[in-house]
């Protein structure tokens, strides 16, 4: 990637959204400078999480900060070729996809989830997670493991959702030059 290039988020359905990712092997510049461009493109579409299929690059990486607020660098996190150890409990809550721009739906995640992950300095860490943290982070893995927020829609929510459904496909196609 050419880093004086904006990273865009993808929307549905582009293919790049379903392409495998592969594990990071090494924390480099490219790497870094990367991770900055998601957490600006983040902040600027009001979002709390990016996975890196959302900017068409296929690696197991996300960021989140749950305050979706740029002034509390504090809750700002990277991870990094992500596991889920251990889940526990098991809620609905809403959730929204910046890839899925203005489509909110409910989905059923485990309350608390125990993950090991590597951070941007390549330490190995193992941390519980709870409640908007663990939604997020279980949010954003999906887009790890090709799994879209289509895939997670009940039948009453593709039909309530249709139209903007075929919103953004129709504007994934070019229209044919008359």
């Amino acid at each position: 990637m050419d880093l004086k290039t904006d990273l865009k988020i993808v929307l549905y359905p582009d293919a790049r959204l379903l392409i495998p990712t592969a594990p990071v092997t090494a924390i480099t510049p490219e790497i870094r400078a990367r991770v900055a461009q998601m957490f600006q493109l983040m902040y600027g579409q009001k979002g709390v999480g990016l996975a890196a299929p959302q900017v068409g690059w296929s690696v197991r990486l996300l960021v989140l900060n749950p305050s979706g607020d740029a002034a509390h660098p504090e809750q700002q996190r990277v991870v990094i070729n992500p596991r889920i150890l251990r889940r526990e409990g098991r809620e609905r809550g809403e959730e929204g996809c910046l890839s899925f721009p203005g489509i909110y739906v409910e989905v059923e995640r485990a309350r608390s989830i125990t993950l090991e992950s590597m951070n941007l300095d390549g330490e190995t860490l193992t941390e519980p997670l709870a409640e908007l943290p663990a939604r997020i982070v279980q949010h954003e893995m999906d887009h790890l493991e090709n799994i879209l927020l289509i895939h997670r829609m009940s039948a009453a929510d593709r039909v309530r959702h249709r139209a903007a459904l075929e919103e953004l496909a129709a504007a994934a196609v070019p229209s044919p030059a008359r």
